[in-house]
């Protein structure tokens, strides 16, 4: 008996360290944790391995940007006002075509656009779900070489299956996402996403062409040692936020700003911090969109353990209603903890600062 019993315990042993060993595959993930959705059609499956395959391509011409002169200004703005990047609207471009060829998605929001883009059912299937993207999230970044990222969202669409899909199916509060993520295009390439199940996270390995599982279960330090944000815009703060930034100065928190979204709230992710992008004298709603950057993120920090509220208001990013689809918010976003200490100083009022 005791023979047997040892035998056993060296199989589990054995079993959990090839477990933990094994090379697992974005698209075998996906595939395992497909009963985990709320409606396990293999229809989210599908398109969460159309956007894998997308950023793939993004990806290679991330990488190669400055041989294939797609590198500079388009020379138009978008639909948020920005200027546009060739690069962007290459990244936008590549998105539409692999969610459009699949058919497992019913329309697409984008930052690049100014409309939403229905698209047309494909061998009679009836899709339930429509994305919002920003295809190339810090693209000013793009000339100097600088890391870029890709922010996804996926939500269940309203309007009945089989027609067009409505602005209405974008519309809808964070809360309702049903999967977010986002792409880091940086020394490697991450994909980190959630189900609303857990934060999980993937690295690109060039040699096989397949995202492979890196971080798995993601979770937020409650607090962290640095805060982002852009410095230079401090004259145009309120002066609640003024002082939260003297506060973490006087501490000694360490000031990192990369210029991307992806990338600052990346690093807070994984090592914990504040990511703030408020409102100014000349921008008192904000800079960053809802849609396509603050609700995906916050949906996904929440799900590692973090907070996001507005940065005036102070609503929880994924509870405010959309009214249109390029509206911008300010944000604070990050660890749980560092966060609330934020709501503390903006719950002061001005007249006691």
């Amino acid at each position: 008996m005791n023979v047997g019993r040892g035998r056993a315990s060296a199989f589990r042993l054995f079993h959990k360290l090839y477990t933990m060993s094994r090379i697992i595959t974005l698209d075998e993930f996906i595939t395992h944790r497909q009963k985990d959705f709320p409606y396990a059609s293999g229809e989210l499956t599908g398109l969460l391995h159309d956007i894998g395959l997308a950023v793939k391509i993004v990806n290679r011409e991330v990488n190669k940007a400055g041989l294939v002169n797609i590198l500079g200004k388009a020379g138009s703005d978008n639909a948020s006002g920005d200027e546009v990047q060739k690069l962007d609207l290459y990244a936008n471009e590549k998105l539409l075509e692999s969610l459009r060829n699949s058919g497992e998605c019913c329309g697409v929001a984008s930052e690049e656009m100014e409309d939403i883009f229905p698209i047309q059912s494909v061998k009679g299937k009836q899709s339930q779900y429509v994305v919002v993207c920003d295809p190339l999230d810090g693209s000013s970044n793009i000339d100097v070489n600088v890391s870029l990222g890709t922010i996804f969202g996926i939500y269940r669409r309203k309007s009945h299956p089989g027609e067009n899909c409505r602005q209405e199916d974008f519309l809808q509060k964070g809360s309702k996402l049903v999967a977010a993520g986002y792409v880091l295009y940086g020394t490697s390439t991450l994909l980190v996403y959630t189900t609303g199940k857990g934060v999980n996270g993937f690295t690109l390995d060039p040699s096989i062409g397949e995202f492979c599982l890196s971080h798995p279960d993601i979770r937020i330090p409650e607090y962290g040692k640095q805060y982002s944000i852009n410095q230079g815009y401090y004259r145009r703060f309120d002066e609640r936020v003024k002082r939260f930034i003297d506060h973490y100065s006087e501490a000694h928190m360490s000031l990192r700003y990369i210029g991307s979204m992806v990338a600052d709230v990346h690093r807070i992710l994984l090592k914990g911090g504040i990511f703030l992008y408020p409102g100014t004298e000349d921008r008192p709603e904000g800079k960053l969109r809802l849609l396509y950057e603050c609700n995906p993120l916050s949906y996904l920090v929440e799900q590692a353990g973090g907070k996001a509220v507005h940065g005036g208001s102070l609503e929880r990013i994924t509870d405010i209603e959309p009214v249109q689809l390029h509206q911008r918010v300010s944000i604070a976003i990050g660890s749980k903890g560092m966060v609330e200490e934020f709501e503390r100083f903006v719950q002061q009022k001005t007249a006691s600062v």
